[in-house]
């Protein structure tokens, strides 16, 4: 059998089933390794006995009370005993509701807090919780059932397998409550159906052109559409094999993420700019490394840094890493996650456009790499199967023609349907039948190109300039801490906008730094900014995924609650 039609029929296999659960069920069978890294100690085992234990605290849980629809929230860092939690949820029936561990935490409260108001927001039945986090998280009035993760292992329940009552498992029903990161206002909670979330699946396992011995590697948080359906759901629907670390075993040290590709000779990875160029200064001390296998580096959760992207290809080359590897993407939680993928091998394209036409009449006209004004954007592939884009007029509603800026917009098998409890959210995101994304964007040839985002937009003399442009340029000074730096509008006298850049450093000069900003930023976009403000680590908000929150940053501002050094 050709590699062609043995993929082909690996997707019959794999994609037959209806729900979710058939789905893993079917992949049980699976031989293939599944490692689990907790700082330097790794566990392997394979589906089938992670299945097996999953069965048994999926008794646990109807011991307790959970019958299927009923909304099972989880807390606690990426672990084995987090991933087998998560799938004896469904075996239940039950609808997962992801806890996110914040990227920075202010205080034990605020942590409490903001889980308490999610898990009553998802209505909650039952809140899982890790032991290291169970005595932070006390009971109150009003909240669901509390239980720690230890008291629904096996030894401690005295069930087995043979006490799981299998559900019936609705094709319609719901499977996940997934909460948006909150990048651009509160996080929502995304409601992902059955059949839709298996269509997306479907469509992502065609798009990556998943194969047999695939081994897909992942250090992304689990409450994250990305890390949750893109690299867990996929491996643990399809039987092929995977390597799950944890954020801050990455974050601790990123030298950590090309080693485990290399050690376990995994085929597919993803991560947001930030990462990659982290995985680029890592590489630059590495020695030893076999990068050859990885066919598949996803990029997409924000728009994508062409110089950055190709950095790390190029640092990436001398371990065996093709550049045809590089697969920059589209996505978002209210899709399950795929949106648009490039063909795999096809590797980094991009579009050089006029900055001027882009900015000033939202065209994206072609030019020269060396025209004064160039502008460099990625193309992220076509919409996957079931799914249909189109790029609107935000003012107008009229559909724009080829390399004609406006909103994107998405409709097809996959699109949720709304925001848990917010029919005016839901109202806002779902009209006439299409998703609004509120992403800027072109089609070229029916490909995918994101320009910013709608919200997030600086007009400045008739100038719609994008803050991930002033972002880049102020990050090219060197003590300016990497995906740490923020650049909004503010309104000044007469309504007019002006640029405000908000940057961690450790730099003692901080006088010497705001003017090595200011002069880097005329120079790549022309206009100065009205405010640099240098701040410590740790200071920029982000979402619990890693995302720039801008707006938040923007509120900290106004308040003069920034911690500005010098």
């Amino acid at each position: 059998m050709n590699e062609s039609a043995a993929h082909e029929e690996f997707d019959m296999i794999h994609q037959s089933a209806q729900t979710l659960v058939e789905r893993i069920e079917r992949a049980s069978t699976s031989v293939s390794p599944v490692t689990f890294i907790n700082g330097d100690d790794h566990d392997s085992t394979t589906w089938g006995e992670l299945h097996h234990d999953a069965t048994v605290i999926a008794a646990g849980l109807q011991a307790r009370g959970i019958t299927p629809g009923d909304h099972v929230a989880v807390l606690g860092p990426t672990t084995r005993e987090l991933v087998t939690l998560m799938q004896a949820v469904w075996l239940a029936g039950g609808v997962l509701v992801m806890m996110p561990l914040p990227m920075r935490m202010g205080t034990i409260d605020e942590f409490v807090a903001q889980t308490r108001r999610r898990v009553r927001a998802a209505d909650a039945a039952l809140l899982a919780i890790d032991p290291q986090f169970f005595d932070f998280v006390v009971h109150e009035p009003g909240d669901p059932q509390f239980v720690s993760f230890s008291d629904l292992r096996p030894q401690s329940t005295g069930l087995t397998e043979l006490d799981f009552v299998r559900p019936n498992h609705d094709p319609d029903s719901l499977v996940i409550l997934q909460f948006t990161s909150g990048s651009t206002s509160e996080p929502k909670g995304v409601m992902l159906v059955n059949h839709q979330l298996c269509a997306n699946l479907d469509a992502c396992i065609e798009g990556f052109e998943v194969r047999e011995d695939d081994v897909a590697l992942s250090w992304l948080p689990l409450y994250h559409d990305m890390g949750l359906v893109g690299l867990l759901l996929i491996p643990m629907t399809t039987g092929i094999g995977m390597v799950q670390a944890a954020p801050q075993d990455f974050l601790a040290r990123p030298g950590r993420w090309m080693e485990w590709a290399s050690q376990y000779g995994a085929s597919a990875t993803a991560g947001p700019n930030f990462s990659y160029v982290l995985a680029t200064r890592a590489l630059g001390r590495s020695e030893g490394l076999d990068l050859s296998r990885l066919r598949i580096c996803l990029n997409g959760a924000e728009p994508v840094d062409a110089d950055g992207f190709r950095a790390f290809l190029d640092a990436g080359e001398p371990f065996g890493l093709e550049s045809s590897a590089s697969f920059p993407a589209f996505g978002m939680a209210e899709l399950a996650i795929g949106g648009t993928f490039p063909k795999p091998g096809t590797g980094l394209r991009t579009d050089i456009v006029d900055g001027g036409a882009l900015e000033q009449s939202r065209l994206a006209v072609p030019v020269a790499p060396d025209s004064p004004d160039a502008r460099e954007l990625v193309f992220l592939g076509r919409p996957l199967a079931g799914l249909e884009l189109r790029v609107v007029d935000p003012e107008t509603g009229l559909e724009r023609g080829d390399r004609e800026v406006g909103e994107l917009q998405i409709r097809g098998t996959s699109v949720t349907p709304g925001y848990y409890h917010q029919p005016d959210a839901t109202e806002a995101l779902l009209r006439d039948g299409w998703l609004h994304t509120g992403d800027l964007s072109y089609l070229v040839d029916g490909e995918l190109v994101i320009c910013g985002r709608i919200k997030d937009l600086i007009i400045i003399g008739g100038r719609n300039i994008f803050p991930q442009d002033i972002e880049a340029s102020a990050a090219k000074i060197d003590e300016v801490r990497t995906g740490n730096v923020i650049a909004f509008g503010e309104t000044g006298s007469r309504s007019k906008q002006h640029i405000v850049v908000v940057a961690e450093t450790r730099a003692e000069n901080v006088i010497d730094l705001r003017t090595s900003i200011t002069d880097q930023i005329v120079e790549d976009i022309g206009v100065p900014p009205r405010d640099v403000v240098l701040v410590p680590p740790g200071t920029i908000p982000k979402t619990s995924s890693g995302k720039l929150q801008r707006s938040a940053c923007r509120d900290l501002y106004r308040r003069g609650e920034l911690a500005s050094l010098g």
